[in-house]
């Protein structure tokens, strides 16, 4: 009976580190798909990359607004529907986008896509534990953040290199059908979670308040925000710098820039060890230099110093945010630890929608150094947060282990 059980068990944790890791490539390869199609959206719409770059910014802005009330939602409806809700409306969105007949019809159905898929990251943690059990979960929250990065890298790349052979259209297709894999996949696999009583979202709602009113919180939302904008800035304006004058690359080569993602894996995984020797302090302030420097290393008209640039860049954004998520999860209140995690996701996404756009329109009037040195303020801004914070908090043992939010 025992050997069953634990064969059961193992049998069920299979099924769920696949499906949530298949969630998690679903959203993310369909939230951020256009990014790499920017410069194409902009020509066939006659747009200046401002505008074009809504095509991202609506979706992550969407997102952040709605992530918290789904939250709350699933204490009503339960977690798994949420979840398979989520999946299949941002893939079955994803089918629509290459219909669109005008780039306001685009908008309008990205920004549905973007509530859609704010019921994966905003509850998926919160549903591994209802099932899996504090002691189970570690492997299978793994699983689902390496999900969400292949995802972000799979949408990006998938798009930017099909668009050559199939038009933009044809590269939101080809998107949305890797994505309807791994929706399907989700769909088979997501167990049902035990029986229980849900929570009231009073406490959910009272949360917000306590989790707003701590400075050394407000600090790390503040990081998410800034950083998360001058990262998604960057890379929006990218596909336009690349292809244009004087590098004129095709738009699949330019897109194997967001091969450079792949370097946030290994800057996260290493961040909880940098917390552990230097401080969290430290440790923020250097990431973020870090990210400045990959920013400057950009400006010149050199292709191998723009993708070191990049590679610098991305590296230092993720340790930068996997620092800022362990402290913000460190400091807050026990009771509060959910609504604490929303709106640093909250600010994560918001940061994405405002500050993408605002970086791209920046470029489209004044240029890459332009750009540059705005994100710089920006991150430097997120610097002078992370540096004022109280004392009490510096002082505060780190996290055995920090994690990096979802995208």
């Amino acid at each position: 009976m025992a050997v069953t059980m634990a064969v059961e068990q193992r049998v069920k944790v299979r099924h769920v580190t696949v499906a949530v890791a298949a969630a998690g490539i679903c959203s993310f390869a369909l939230l951020y798909a256009p990014q790499p199609l920017l410069p194409q959206l902009a020509e066939r719409f006659a747009l200046d990359p401002g505008r074009a770059s809504l095509a991202v910014s609506v979706a992550t802005g969407a997102l952040a607004i709605m992530v918290l009330p789904i939250a709350v939602l699933s204490e009503f409806v339960g977690r798994r529907p949420v979840i398979l809700g989520s999946v299949l409306a941002s893939v079955a969105l994803g089918l629509l986008l290459p219909l669109a007949p005008s780039f306001e019809v685009l908008l309008v159905l990205r920004a549905v896509q973007g509530v859609a898929i704010a019921g994966f990251p905003g509850i998926a943690a919160a549903y591994l534990v209802e099932v899996l059990g504090r002691a189970g979960v570690a492997a299978a929250v793994g699983a689902m953040i390496a999900g969400n990065t292949v995802g972000g890298m799979l949408g990006r790349l998938a798009g930017g290199v099909s668009t050559e052979w199939f038009g933009w259209r044809g590269a939101l297709l080809v998107v949305a059908v890797l994505a309807l894999l791994c929706a399907l996949l989700t769909v088979l696999l997501l167990p049902r979670p035990p029986a229980g009583d849900r929570r009231r979202p009073r406490g959910a709602i009272s949360g917000i308040a306590v989790a707003v009113r701590q400075p050394v919180l407000l600090a790390q939302y503040a990081v998410a925000l800034l950083a998360m904008g001058s990262f998604v800035a960057l890379y929006n304006a990218a596909g336009f710098r690349l292809t244009g004058a004087p590098l004129a690359l095709s738009p699949a080569v330019a897109s194997l820039v967001f091969l450079a993602y792949a370097m946030g894996a290994v800057s996260s995984a290493t961040a909880g060890q940098l917390v552990a020797r230097f401080g969290r302090r430290r440790s923020l302030l250097t990431a973020l230099a870090i990210t400045v420097l990959g920013a400057l290393l950009t400006l010149p008209d050199s292709l191998p110093l723009i993708v070191l640039g990049f590679i610098v860049l991305t590296g230092g954004f993720f340790a930068a945010h996997a620092v800022a998520n362990g402290w913000a999860a460190a400091e807050a209140p026990e009771r509060v630890r959910g609504q604490t995690a929303g709106l640093y996701t909250l600010a994560y996404y918001l940061g994405s929608s405002v500050g993408g756009t605002a970086g791209s329109v920046v470029y489209g009037h004044a240029g890459w150094a332009a750009l540059v040195a705005a994100v710089s303020a920006w991150l430097a801004l997120a610097a002078v947060a992370a540096a004022v914070v109280s004392g009490r908090a510096v002082r505060t043992p780190p996290p055995p282990a920090a994690r990096r939010p979802p995208g």
